[in-house]
C-alpha cells in the first residue's frame, strides 16, 4: 500500500476523466486513513468507494467525516440569533429526520444500512458541524468545496477539493464527484504545504477549535436510529448488493461514455421488470421523476438489438424536447432521427416513411412523431409494420381518445408507455385499449410523494385559499346542475356505462358550461392581487397560473398595480417566449401564464406559484403542482398557493354530485392529499372541515373526475 506509485493528475473532470478508476478507488484501496468534509449528511453515502471499501477495511482503514444536517429556514433564523440550546436541538432533530429519510428510501436503504454498519464497527466516525455566517472564510470554503485527504501507512497523503452534485441520487463508484483538484504531499513543497494545511485545519474542526463553527459528536439519539438497521455480520453482503445495484444501473445507462448519469433504482427496477415482461408495459412515474431518461435507457438497449423506435408525443413542445434529449444523449453515435408532425412533412413523400421503418441491421433510426400525425391513415398505412418496431408513447394516456386509438392498428414488437397517470378518468374504454396494446403497469409505481421523499422533486409548503362563488355565479351553477341531474338520471336508467353517458353531447356541453363558472370565478382576480401583495418579495420567481386569456389579462392588470415586475407567458403572446423564460430565471418577478404547467413546458426556476386554474381532469391537478416542484439551483423549497372554489351543493342535487363528475369533490380531495405531503400539513385543516360539511369521502374522491378528450 503506497500512494506514491500513482501518477495523479493535477485535476480531474467528470466530463473527460474516469475519476473513480483513475483517482478515487486507487486512493481508497491504498489508504488506511480517509478524512472528509462532505457537506450535508445525506451525501456521506456517496463518499464510500463501494467497490474499494472491502480493501480499505482489510487495511484496518478508518474514516472520519464532518458533515451538516439540512436545517429548515425557521431553524436557521434561530441559529443566527445564537440560541445555543435551540441550535443543538434543531441540529439533532434535523439529523434524525435526514437519517430516517435515507434509511427508508428504497433507493438508498442498502448503502445507508452499510454505512450504519461501518459506524457501529468503528470504521467510520461522524461529527456534525453547523457553520454560521461569522465562520472563517476557509471553513465556509471547505464545506462548499468538499475537501478530502487520503493517507497511506507510510504517511504519504493526497488531498483533493471537489464539487459535489448533492441533488443527484445515483450511486456511482466515483463518489458522485464532478471535478476535483489534487495535491499530493510527496511531489513539491507547494502541494505538501496544501496537504499539511488541509490536515491541520481538519484537525481543528474535528476538535471544535474553529470560530464560527460548532462541531458536535454524532448524537446518541441519531445513533439509535442507525442501530435498528445495523447487522454488522452482514456488511459484506450489503456492500455486494450495493455493487450489484451500481453495475445494473451502469448496464442500463443511456449514454455509453465517461462521467454520465445512470438510472436510479426505481428506473432500473422498472427497466428490468419491463424486460421480463417481453419488453412490454407502462411506467407509471411521477412528473419530474425522469420518465424521458428512463425511456432513453430502454431505447439505447433496443437500438443495440436493431429495433426501430417510433416515439409518440402529444404536443409540439414535447416533440422538440424529445428531439433535443435524443441528440444530447446519443450525441455522435450516428443515430438518424425522422421528425413527423408540427410542420415536419418530409415523411409524406412517397415511400419515405416506409423506407425509414424497414428493418436495418447497420443503421440506427428513430422516428419521432406527434400523436395526431401518427393517428392519420397516411402515417399508419406507410409504416413497415413488424416485430422490428419499438413503440414508445410519452403521456400514453393521451392515446386513449377515439381518434388516437387508431395508432393501435400498428403492429410492433416491444412497446413502452409513459405517464404519471396512465388510466383515463371516467373512460374505461380508452383505458382498456391502452393497456391491451402496451401491457400492464410495470412496478414499482413512482408517485409524486415518492419523488419528493427521494429528493427528485423539491419539498414544498402549501397554502390553499377557499373561494366562494358570487350570488349570480351560484345561481348559474344551481340551474345547470339541475339540468345535468335530470339528464344523467335519464341516461343512467338505460344500460349505458359512465363513459358513454359522458360522451353524450348535451351532457358534455352542460359540464363544460358548469366548469366554466368555476374557472372564471370572479373572486380569483382579487385573490391573486391579495396573495401577491401579501407574500411576494423582489427577487422571488412567481408563476400565477390562469385558466384563459381573459383571466390572464385581468390578473396581470391587477398585479401590475402593485408595482411588481409582472409579465405574461403564453403561446399567443407578443415577443420571444424563450427570452421571457430566460429573463424570469435570471431576474425573477411574477410570470402570469396559461398552459405553462401542463404537459411539455418546464420552468424549474419558479420558487412560488399561485394556481387559479381549475380542472375536472385529475391529471391536470397533479401535473400543474408537480411541475412547480422541479429541482433548481438555490431552491430548497417550493411555495404553492392554491385557489379552491367551493360552491354550495344543494341537498336535492346530491345525486349528480358523484365522484366521477364533481369538479369540486375531486379537486378538494386532491388538494387535501397534496397538503398532507407538504412541509406544513396543518394547512389542510380548513379543507378537511369543508369536505366533512359536504360529506365527501376523501379517498374515493381523489379518483374522481373525467377526461376531456373523446
Amino acid at each position: 500500500m503506497n500512494l506514491t506509485k500513482f501518477d495523479f493528475k493535477t485535476d480531474y473532470n467528470k466530463a473527460s476523466d474516469d475519476i473513480a478508476a483513475e483517482f478515487y478507488l486507487p486512493c481508497m484501496q491504498n489508504s488506511t486513513k480517509y478524512d472528509r468534509i462532505s457537506g450535508y449528511f445525506g451525501s456521506t453515502i456517496y463518499i464510500i468507494a463501494w467497490s474499494a471499501i472491502k480493501e480499505f477495511i482489510a487495511n484496518s482503514g478508518k474514516m472520519r467525516i464532518i458533515c451538516s444536517p439540512y436545517i429548515v429556514e425557521s431553524d436557521r433564523e434561530a441559529l443566527k440569533e445564537g440560541y445555543s440550546a435551540r441550535t443543538k436541538e434543531a441540529v439533532f432533530e434535523a439529523l434524525k429526520e435526514e437519517i430516517n429519510d435515507v434509511l427508508e428510501d428504497e433507493f438508498l436503504s442498502k448503502p445507508s444500512r452499510a454505512l450504519a454498519c461501518f459506524v457501529a464497527m468503528g470504521i467510520v466516525d461522524i461529527k456534525i458541524a453547523v457553520v454560521s455566517n461569522g465562520a472563517e472564510p476557509e471553513a465556509r470554503r471547505l464545506f462548499h468545496d468538499k475537501v478530502g485527504i487520503f493517507v497511506d501507512p507510510l504517511e504519504n497523503a493526497v488531498g483533493f477539493r471537489g464539487s459535489m452534485n448533492e441533488t443527484f441520487k445515483g450511486l456511482s463508484s466515483d463518489g458522485n464527484i464532478e471535478s476535483i483538484d489534487v495535491f499530493p504531499n510527496w511531489l513539491d513543497i507547494r502541494d505538501k504545504t496544501r496537504v499539511d494545511n488541509a490536515i491541520d485545519y481538519f484537525e481543528k474542526l474535528w476538535e471544535n477549535e474553529v470560530s464560527g463553527v460548532e462541531v458536535y459528536d454524532f448524537p446518541e439519539a441519531a445513533k439509535s436510529v442507525f442501530v435498528k438497521y445495523t447487522d454488522t455480520d452482514k456488511w459484506e453482503e450489503l456492500v455486494d448488493e450495493v455493487n450489484a445495484q451500481i453495475d445494473l444501473s451502469q448496464k442500463w445507462a443511456a449514454e455509453k461514455k465517461i462521467g454520465v448519469r445512470t438510472p436510479r433504482n426505481h428506473q432500473v427496477a422498472a427497466l428490468e421488470g419491463w424486460k421480463k415482461e417481453g419488453y412490454r408495459g407502462i411506467f407509471e412515474h411521477a412528473t419530474g421523476s425522469g420518465k424521458t431518461f428512463t425511456a432513453m435507457c430502454a431505447i439505447r438497449h433496443l437500438l443495440e438489438k436493431a429495433k426501430i423506435p417510433i416515439i409518440l408525443v402529444p404536443s409540439t413542445e414535447l416533440l422538440m424536447q424529445w428531439h433535443d434529449e435524443i441528440k444530447t444523449v446519443f450525441g455522435n453515435d450516428d443515430v438518424n432521427i425522422l421528425l413527423c408532425g408540427a410542420g415536419n412533412n418530409g415523411w409524406k413523400k412517397s415511400g419515405y416513411l416506409q423506407a425509414w421503418t424497414e428493418p436495418s441491421s447497420n443503421k440506427k433510426k428513430i422516428i419521432l412523431s406527434t400523436m395526431d400525425t401518427a393517428a392519420t391513415n397516411q402515417f399508419i398505412n406507410s409504416v413497415s409494420q413488424g416485430d422490428h418496431l419499438f413503440m414508445v408513447a410519452d403521456e400514453v394516456h393521451r392515446l386513449g381518445s377515439p381518434f388516437r386509438r387508431k395508432i393501435f392498428d400498428i403492429m410492433s414488437g416491444p412497446r413502452l408507455g409513459l405517464s404519471a397517470t396512465p388510466r383515463r378518468f371516467g373512460d374505461e374504454i380508452g383505458t382498456t385499449a391502452i393497456f391491451n396494446y402496451f401491457g400492464q403497469v410495470i412496478p414499482p409505481v413512482f408517485t409524486l410523494n415518492d419523488a419528493i421523499k427521494s429528493g427528485v422533486l423539491t419539498k414544498y409548503f402549501y397554502y390553499p385559499h377557499e373561494i366562494k362563488l358570487k350570488d349570480n355565479e351560484q345561481e348559474d351553477w344551481d340551474e345547470i346542475t339541475k339540468k345535468l341531474s335530470k339528464l344523467i338520471a335519464q341516461k343512467s336508467g338505460s344500460e349505458n356505462n359512465f363513459s358513454s353517458i359522458m360522451q353524450d353531447r348535451q351532457i358534455s356541453n352542460l359540464m363544460i358550461q358548469r366548469a366554466r363558472i368555476i374557472k372564471n370565478a370572479e373572486d380569483k382576480i382579487s385573490l391573486a392581487k391579495s396573495v401577491i401583495k401579501k407574500y411576494y418579495s423582489p427577487g422571488q420567481r412567481w408563476i400565477v397560473y390562469c385558466d384563459n386569456q381573459s383571466q390572464l389579462r385581468d390578473v396581470l392588470e391587477e398585479i401590475k398595480m402593485l408595482d411588481c415586475d409582472a409579465y405574461e407567458y403564453h403561446s399567443a403572446m407578443e415577443g420571444d417566449r424563450v427570452e421571457t423564460l430566460r429573463y424570469f430565471a435570471i431576474n425573477g418577478g411574477v410570470l402570469v401564464s396559461i398552459k405553462c404547467l401542463d404537459e411539455g413546458v418546464d420552468i424549474p426556476a419558479a420558487t412560488h406559484a399561485l394556481i387559479l386554474a381549475s380542472s375536472k381532469n385529475p391529471r391536470e391537478f397533479i401535473q400543474r403542482r408537480g411541475r412547480i416542484l422541479r429541482k433548481s439551483a438555490n431552491k430548497p423549497f417550493a411555495f404553492l398557493h392554491d385557489a379552491i372554489v367551493t360552491p354550495v351543493i344543494r341537498k336535492e342535487e346530491e345525486a349528480v354530485e358523484n365522484k366521477e363528475i364533481s369538479i369540486i369533490e375531486s379537486e378538494l380531495a386532491r388538494a387535501i392529499q397534496f397538503g398532507e405531503w407538504a412541509e406544513n400539513p396543518t394547512c389542510i385543516t380548513k379543507l378537511r372541515n369543508i369536505a366533512l360539511d359536504f360529506g365527501i369521502n376523501i379517498i374515493e374522491a381523489t379518483d374522481g373526475g373525467f377526461e376531456d378528450e373523446y
